[in-house]
Order: C-alpha cells, then structure tokens, then sequence
C-alpha cells in the first residue's frame, strides 16, 4: 500500500482506478507500483504538490487503520450522549493542550458542541441560583459569551458583552487585570447599561487565577450594579479563584471528586483522548 506524506501529514492510499496517477509514481520510484483503492486521487497532483510517498506494509497499514477507527470513536463522542450520565459528564469532552505554554492547559469549548452536555452545563450552573433574581447576564470575552449568551437566552433575560480593550465604538468604562498567562491587559465595557440596583450574573469559561473575573466584578460594580454571582465550568483553587468563592455566591460544574484532577491540571480523561 502506498501513503503520501506531508508535514507529518499522512493520506492513504491512492485508487488503483488512477492509472495516470500510478505510472507517475511508477516512473518516480522505479518500481511497479499497485495501489490498493482505499482513497479516489484521480489525478497527479500529490508530487507536484510537495507529498513524498513511500510504501507501507500490511502490518503498518493494519495499525493505522485501527488508530484512525479509535480516532473516529472519539470525534464522534464529541456529539453523542452516553447511555448512563453522571453529575459533570460532559466535562470527559473537554480537549487537552497539544500547543504548549503558550495556550491554557485545556479547551473546554468542546463540550459547547453537543447540545445535552451545553444545555445539561448551563442547567448545572444556575442551580444555585434558582432562588435569585437575576435582570441581566454579564459575559467576558471571549469564551465568556458562548456560555454566558447559553446562560442568558435559558434564564430569558438580555446578555452584556465585557470586551478587551478597544473594540467598543461607545462610551466605555475600562479595568486593568492580568489572567492565567500573567501579561497585563485592559478590559471595557459599555456605561450606557448597567446602573444601580440593576442585579448581574458574571459568566465565563473558566476561572484560573481569577484575575479576569475579579476585573469584571470591578468594572460591574463600579457602575453601581449589584453581582448576583459568578459562574464558571470550573474555578480553581487557586489564590484569585479562593478570592471569589469567599466573597461571592457562585456555580461551576465540576463534582466535588474532580476537583483535585482540576488543581492539578491534568484531567484522567485526557488518557483516552485521541487527537
């Protein structure tokens, strides 16, 4: 069997039904060469584009096809729901980071794409605060709007966007405020909604070191609106996120035997996640 290969990029394998395709490569490497007909490539293009080819033995073919099968799976679960469901279930479809230092250590928006695990998320995070009364829900850019808008539109009530610095055309307000990755930055948010008395629940993806929510509390009640709460997937025991817990009412979603993995950064379920 013959795979391409580019930038550690595999595509297998080419059609044997692509005659032109297999006397080139043919002609190319010197031997006779029959493709099994996994993938239709109908003409030329995959040397020319910069593939280089070499072939696979059964074994190796065998192997692949397995892994790619398991990979499948696992995309697949991303919008499926299990038969039986605990408490967080949905937290399993988060992704880790395959990027570095440079990004946080997951990506919990994949779960945002199968509508149980957002609507069971948003369910999960109003629970505390059934009893309340809520007139409007704040959100912090970025991720901060998906949950917050999910959150909003459940509750019935209006969504205010806290933006980075800059992108409002309005009279704004700004904070100054650090987040997980320590670079200073300034977030704003419009004057023309919030006023005394006005009661608002603070949403966003995660709460790391806290710094980013702490900024928006400020910014909400400098405004003389009132905090509800804060809502999260997670919040971390961290300094900033300890902060909030003791001075605000607030909701996450993590069960109480999944903390520590949280803290620590590294979640169990990451072991079977394919990439």
């Amino acid at each position: 069997m013959l795979i391409l290969e580019k930038n550690q990029r595999r595509v297998c394998c080419l059609s044997a039904r692509s005659a032109s395709l297999r006397r080139h490569l043919s002609a190319q490497t010197g031997h006779n060469l029959w493709l099994s007909s996994i993938l239709i490539w109908p003409r030329p293009l995959a040397v020319s584009a910069g593939w280089r080819f070499r072939l696979f033995s059964p074994d190796e073919v065998s192997v692949a096809k397995r892994n790619r099968r398991k990979a499948d799976r696992v995309r697949m679960n991303a919008l499926t729901v299990p038969a039986n469901v605990g408490e967080g279930w949905y937290l399993s479809l988060m992704a880790p980071n395959v990027k570095g230092p440079n990004f946080a250590w997951l990506d919990p928006s994949r779960l945002y794409c199968n509508s149980q695990a957002l609507s069971d998320c948003v369910k999960d995070l109003l629970k505390p605060f059934q009893s309340d009364s809520i007139d409007l829900v704040a959100g912090i850019d970025a991720m901060g709007f998906i949950l917050g808008s999910a959150v909003a539109i459940t509750l019935g009530k209006g969504f205010l966007a806290i933006r980075k610095a800059g992108q409002l055309c309005v009279e704004t307000q700004t904070q100054d405020y650090s987040d997980y990755s320590g670079i200073e930055k300034i977030m704003e948010v419009r004057v023309d909604v919030l006023r005394p008395g006005l009661r608002v629940l603070l949403v966003d993806q995660w709460i790391e070191t806290g710094g980013t929510m702490k900024a928006a509390i400020k910014l909400v009640e400098k405004q003389g609106a009132t905090v509800v709460g804060v809502a999260a997937v997670a919040i971390e025991n961290s300094e900033g996120g300890n902060w909030i817990k003791e001075n605000y009412k607030y909701s996450h979603c993590v069960p109480k035997e999944l903390q520590p993995q949280i803290d620590s950064k590294y979640l169990e379920s990451f072991k079977t996640f394919s990439r």
